[in-house]
Parts: structure tokens; sequence; C-alpha cells
């Protein structure tokens, strides 16, 4: 894991100062003499820098079938970079890291924080390894959106890029999915406005956050061949449940998450999707951006059964390119996990994406 502190504070999109500011992230492969063959993986909300193993760190990473030698993402073509997000909790500066000021978390005291803050400050880190240009911007769910933001600010940032299962504005679907994951955090009594401790964390309202997610992460479809309605026997029944083996699903991933993620860093995340909107809420605003990028060609990816961001969110992708001449593609994959998808259903994703690189 390397780390990078930016020289000077970050001007926010919202007209705040931060500062300090560092940046975790990961790199694979070899830049070539041109400096040419560098591809920028933004990452969803919650995954760190560790998207694949290395000799550095040979722990599986987050996208292990995706990254690496010979994988769809070729480690011994393209120079690749993962960064974990400002305003995450797993290396970079965010609500959960010390404000010099105080020399305490900065926790609701942190700027607000965008999207395209996101964007700017990893670009920054791209400045620093000696690109000028990517090859390739590559973005699943708010990944997607880092990548639009990033094209936003510096048009000429890259040549290509991949969108997976993302948009260019949350929908309100999503919008009321997050705002009630937040809500469980904020409303549980730990919370204490934000000035929580380890000692008492708000386990409850992380624990309704994250099955709210993963709710909102799968498909109905996929539970129904999964589970049907078979019985659980790993946690103890109670008055209101946990007779069946999609509850102890669901209560098996939410332990497992309240102790992974800081719960400032996800409502902080979580509300700039929200307010994410690269055009501006006018599709022409969009077309009008995109034609202003060096962007020659993109890859759009969704699934069929994706809630959380529907395959009519990458079709007013694919629409805006058609306004600006960009060549692309947009699949819609027919894949049982949902929104997941791009995580686990490497034989419908892959391939697409190994051969657009190609």
């Amino acid at each position: 894991m390397h780390k990078f502190k930016l020289k000077q504070p970050l001007q926010t999109w919202r007209g705040e100062a931060l500062s300090p500011v560092t940046l975790a992230y990961e790199t694979w492969g070899e830049l070539n003499a041109e400096r040419s063959n560098a591809i920028l993986l933004f990452t969803g909300l919650s995954p760190g820098a560790h998207a694949a193993s290395s000799e550095d760190d040979p722990e599986s990473g987050w996208w292990e079938a995706m990254l690496g030698p010979g994988k769809p993402i070729d480690s011994t073509r393209f120079f690749v970079i993962c960064i974990n997000s400002l305003g995450s909790c797993l290396g970079s500066t965010g609500p959960d890291s010390l404000n010099p000021a105080s020399g305490k978390p900065w926790r609701l005291d942190f700027p607000e924080l965008a999207i395209e803050d996101i964007a700017a400050s990893s670009w920054q880190v791209v400045q620093h390894l000696g690109i000028t240009q990517l090859h390739c911007v590559i973005g699943p769910s708010m990944g997607g959106m880092t990548a639009l933001a990033l094209l936003k600010q510096f048009p000429q940032s890259a040549r290509h890029m991949i969108s997976i299962s993302s948009a260019a504005a949350a929908n309100p679907f999503a919008i009321a999915i997050r705002s009630l994951q937040r809500e469980a955090i904020v409303t549980d009594p730990n919370w204490q406005n934000g000035h929580y401790s380890d000692s008492c964390w708000p386990i409850s309202g992380m624990r309704m956050a994250r099955k709210l997610g993963m709710i909102s992460y799968r498909s109905a479809l996929e539970w129904q061949q999964r589970f049907d309605r078979q019985p659980q026997s790993q946690f103890a029944t109670t008055t209101y449940g946990m007779n069946f083996q999609v509850e102890s699903y669901l209560e098996a991933h939410a332990l497992k998450f309240i102790g992974q993620f800081d719960p400032c860093c996800y409502v902080y995340l979580s509300r700039a999707m929200d307010w994410f909107d690269a055009s501006d809420r006018h599709d022409d605003d969009l077309s009008a951006m995109l034609s202003q990028t060096a962007l020659q060609s993109a890859l759009i990816l969704g699934v069929h059964t994706d809630l959380l961001f529907p395959l009519s969110d990458q079709q007013a992708l694919a629409v805006a390119m058609d306004k600006t001449g960009i060549r692309h593609e947009l699949l819609a994959l027919d894949s049982l996990q949902g929104h997941d998808a791009f995580l686990i259903d490497i034989d419908r994703f892959g391939p697409p994406i190994h051969r657009y690189l190609a």
C-alpha cells in the first residue's frame, strides 16, 4: 500500500479547503516508456485500494478474479492504479481521520464531500506518478460516477472508459435506500451526533444499514433460487424473525461489516452519491460535457436484475454518447446477482472487459 500526501490543501467542490489529505493506493504492472498504458480503477463505496493480490500484498483483493496477469484487466499489459476514495476509512483521509485543529477525528466537522472531490484528489495521485493521460478509467457502482466526475473536471484525462453498473446521477430509488441507511445510522442512540467511540459504536444502525444495502445489492430472483423458504439454524430465533436462511444471510453480512467500516465515512460517501449529477440535471449538458473530453470509446455494462443502478441508468449514459459520436457499446448482462454481479459473476463480466481492453 502506497501513501500520497497532497502538497496543497484540497479545494473541495463545495468551496471548502481540506488539509492535510493523504490517499492510499496500490499499483499492478509496469508503466511503459511512453506512459500510455495506465488504467485507473475507481472503487465502489466500501472497497479499499487492494483490488488484487501482488508481491507486496499476497492477500486476495476485492476484484481478484478480474485484475492480474492474463486476467481481463491484464497487468502484464497495463499499469493499473486503484485508489482508496477520499472520505473512506481504509487508508485515505476521511471523517475518521484526525482533525489537526482539534487532535480528534473529524467526524461531522469534515467538509461536505462530493464525488468530484474523490475524482480531483485521485487525479493528483495519477499526476504524481508522471501520467498525463490514462489509457482507460474503470468504475463500478460509485466508481462509475467518479469516472464521470474525473472527465467532467479533467476532460483530457482518459482515452477510454468502462462504466459498470453505474449512472450519471442517482435515481430516486437509490436515493431512498441510501437515505434509510443513513437514517438507521444517525438514529442509533450510540451515534451521539457523530461523537461515538470504539467502545460505544452505533452497531444497530450499521447493522440495519448493511442489511438494507444487501437487499438492494442482490436480486429477488437470486434469493428465490438460492434460499427459497429454507429454515436457518445459524442464529437464535427471535420474537420477530430469524427463521429463514435469507434472514441469516443478511445477519451474517451485517455482523461482518460492522467492524470494517466507519459509520461517519459511510454517511459521507453515501450522501455524496446522492448529490452527484454529471449532467447538472440536463441530458444535453451530459452530452456537452462528454463531447469536450478526449474519450475515444466506452464500454457500458449493466445487469437486468440490478435494482440500485437499473439498466435505464446505463441506457441514459449511452444515449448521451450517441449524441456526441463517441464510439461505445452498451451490454445488458443476464446475471442473477443484481448490483453485486460485477463482483461475483466474473464469467459474464470478464469476457466483455477483456475484449474491450484487447
